[in-house]
């Protein structure tokens, strides 16, 4: 089994959402199931049909998320705190000396680069993984090379 890497924080929200799912939305569903076979002849009623078509999706995301939870190693900012760029840690970055970005540093199912959250998988976080303040970075992006020097790591 392939091992998941995540942020604390990370882990935290999918195990929250795991318990949501098992703890609250399962039951909503099944109620909502009960209900709508009141209304009759289940062949033709749309709102059995939904709701067994959200019960479907509820069961799947439990699943998915079970696998990922089980898999899943959080890894604990120890490099930023000895002041080198590690998964978790919020970095700002000069790209090509003029515009100023921040971004954290996140396992691959995290990532979320409109949030500023980029996976250590990707070419820029693969590039600052273990650098420090000071150092510059170069990225080959389709854009083509980009330089980046640190300027903050928390």
């Amino acid at each position: 089994m392939e091992k998941k890497v995540f942020t604390e924080e990370g882990l935290r929200k999918l195990k929250e959402e795991l318990d949501y799912l098992k703890n609250e939305k399962r039951h909503q569903v099944a109620d909502r199931i009960k209900q709508a076979k009141e209304y009759g002849d289940l062949s033709e009623n749309a709102e059995y049909q939904d709701a067994k078509d959200e019960q479907a999706f509820v069961e799947g995301r439990i699943l998915e998320l079970e696998h990922i939870v089980k898999s899943a190693i959080a890894v604990d900012n120890n490099g930023g705190k000895k002041g080198r760029i590690f998964i978790g840690s919020k970095v700002k970055v000069d790209r090509d000396k003029g515009q100023i970005l921040e971004f954290e540093i996140v396992g691959s199912m995290e990532a979320d680069p409109v949030n500023g959250k980029i996976s250590i998988e990707s070419p820029l976080g693969a590039a600052l993984i273990d650098k420090k303040v000071g150092d510059e970075v170069a990225v080959e992006l389709p854009a083509g090379l980009v330089k980046y020097k640190i300027l903050e790591i928390n």
